[in-house]
Order: structure tokens, then C-alpha cells, then sequence
């Protein structure tokens, strides 16, 4: 049935219980959309001019209309506190653990995705606004050794499949929003915040990152790159980038 909503191709796991929850809404809707078009026929029929030429200056005496409101709420409470708060509770309340997953910083841009990954110490190195340059563009701190094997990238990012990735969701300038379709994922970007979520990819292949927040002229063209890999090919890039960039601090020019 959710082939039918048209989503895209299901790629992390928590993302089946996110359909559930789209399925439960569209069902929902599509009832009530359909009754209440029954009903309009209804009265239209019934009430039409040549049945009813006297106005009825009493009105109906049913309560049915009420029954049906108080019918309506209760299956909107149940999808409220049955299915999305347990959801939300189930994904915000067991982060993984970081020794057990991927993690990186994801910084939005105006227009980009600037990505910084721990390198085999899993510490990154201090950051500092005032260290930010043209040729250092998350301020991170040059000379702190805890950085010398982070990796950053432009656009470009990858992960493990089925390992647990945890982003910490940042903004540089104004509110972006990091969203990737098949991985049921969206977190807004704010500037001063850095906000933790996670997901655990299930297939390999490569993902379209959006920004899911309209954030200037060039909104539309915000896209970057999720690479699903295996751990081995995810390291041999760690490597080889860690070579290349020459650790944090270093430009992407």
C-alpha cells in the first residue's frame, strides 16, 4: 500500500515506522475526505428546493454532526499519543553509542553541506569563530593535534551501511534544513544551535541531501551527496582524505 504514496525507496531503519505513520494519516484522511463528501451529496439531495420550499427556522435536532467531531478527535489522539509520541520517544531517547557509529558535524551553508568527520583519536579539534578565513572555513584550530586526522568534505559525505550515523546538524549563516528523502530524515539547521540526530542506513548506494528550508536564491540548487558504503571502503576513504585534506583547519580549495 505505501508503494501507492509515491515515497521514495526506503533506505534507513527507523524509516518503515515513518510510513507506518504517513499510511495512518493518509487512511485517515481519505475517511474523513470521503464522508464528508457523502454527506455534502447528502444534504444537497435532501435539502434541495423543490423538498424543502418553507425555510426551517428550528434547525436539525440531531447530534449526530457532534458524535462524529468527538469520533474525529478520538482517532487524531489516537495517532497523536499512540503513534507519533511513542515514535519520537523511541528515536530521540536511545542515541547510539559514538564508539559504535559514524560521526560528524554537518555545517549548512549558503549553498552547501560542509561535513567534518573524527579521525581514529574520535576527538575533533576546538573551533574558534575567530579562526574562520577563506581557507578555514569552520574555524577549526590549526595547532590542536586532536585534529590533525579529522577529515572535511563539500557536499560529498559517507557512511556505513547498516552502522549508526550520528550528525550534529549546524548552520553558518541563516536556518537550512538537512533532509534525505530515502532515510526519512529531517532536521533543521539553526545558527548557534548543534543539534543531534541519527539514522542507520540499510542499503549501499548514494543519497540526495536537500535543504528542506527555503534559504535564499540559489535554495533550489543546495544539494549534496550520501554515500552508503562498506566499512572497508568507508575507511580506505578516511584514509586517503585524512592524507589529502591534511586535517582540520586545512581549505577546500
Amino acid at each position: 500500500m505505501i508503494k501507492y504514496l509515491g515515497l521514495p525507496a526506503l533506505a534507513s531503519e527507523h524509516g518503515r515506522d515513518v510510513d507506518n505513520l504517513i499510511l495512518f494519516v493518509h487512511f485517515l484522511m481519505g475517511a474523513l475526505f470521503l464522508g464528508w463528501i457523502i454527506y455534502f451529496i447528502y444534504v444537497l439531495l435532501r435539502f434541495r428546493a423543490p423538498k424543502t420550499p418553507r425555510a426551517d427556522y428550528v434547525g436539525t435536532k440531531s447530534h449526530a454532526s457532534s458524535w462524529i467531531e468527538w469520533a474525529v478527535i478520538v482517532v487524531e489522539g489516537v495517532l497523536l499519543f499512540g503513534l507519533s509520541i511513542p515514535l519520537w520517544a523511541k528515536f530521540a531517547d536511545k542515541f547510539p553509542e559514538e564508539s559504535k557509529s559514524v560521526v560528524m558535524r554537518v555545517v549548512a551553508q549558503q549553498f552547501a553541506w560542509n561535513a567534518v568527520y573524527a579521525g581514529a583519536d574520535g576527538k575533533f579539534a576546538k573551533q574558534d569563530l575567530h579562526l574562520i578565513s577563506s581557507t578555514n572555513t569552520l574555524g577549526f584550530d590549526p595547532q590542536d593535534p586532536a585534529g590533525k586526522d579529522d577529515v572535511q568534505v563539500l557536499n560529498d559525505l559517507y557512511a556505513v551501511v547498516n552502522k549508526p550515523v550520528i550528525a550534529h546538524i549546524s548552520s553558518k549563516d541563516v536556518v537550512h534544513s538537512f533532509k534525505i528523502n530515502s532515510f526519512r530524515v529531517t532536521q533543521d539547521a539553526i545558527p548557534g544551535l548543534s543539534i543531534p540526530t541519527y539514522f542507520t542506513p540499510t542499503k549501499e548506494g548514494t543519497f540526495l541531501i536537500a535543504c528542506a528550508q527555503l534559504c535564499g536564491n540559489s535554495h533550489a540548487f543546495m544539494r549534496g551527496f550520501f554515500h552508503v558504503v562498506s566499512q572497508e571502503k568507508f575507511d580506505a576513504w578516511m584514509a586517503e582524505n585524512a592524507k589529502k585534506v591534511g586535517g582540520a583547519g586545512a581549505s577546500y580549495e
